[in-house]
């Protein structure tokens, strides 16, 4: 029986390589002035902050240096506060290499669960 866990980690894994080709060539003033790859952007770390709650705390006990609360709370302040988002923050998520340490974790996680089956 395949862990459902690990499409939750697919999920993850995918929005972050979406991310990751619509950025490959944006900087900040690009990005920002072109409404459809910003909405892009943050609908996929909506996509990937859901699916991080739903992947257990005993798998992410063994990636704890991932902050997996603020990317939680990240999603919340699309949806609900999506009027007062500093796309900067969200700018520097990417450019800073905090998603590519994301994406590091989950490619371990994925290989455990897979592991285990």
């Amino acid at each position: 029986m395949t862990d459902r866990r690990l499409f939750r980690l697919g999920d993850i894994k995918q929005s972050i390589e979406n991310i990751d080709g619509l950025l490959t060539d944006a900087d900040f003033a690009s990005l920002y002035g072109d409404v459809i790859r910003r909405a892009a952007f943050e609908r996929f770390l909506e996509i990937l902050s859901e699916a991080s709650r739903h992947i257990g705390d005993d798998l992410k006990q063994d990636e704890a240096e991932i902050p997996w609360r603020r990317i939680a709370d990240i999603g919340n302040h699309l949806r609900h506060a999506y009027h007062r988002v500093d796309f900067e923050i969200l700018w520097n998520v990417w450019a800073d290499g905090d998603l590519a340490k994301l994406h590091d974790a989950v490619t371990r996680m994925i290989g455990r669960l897979e592991a285990r089956d």
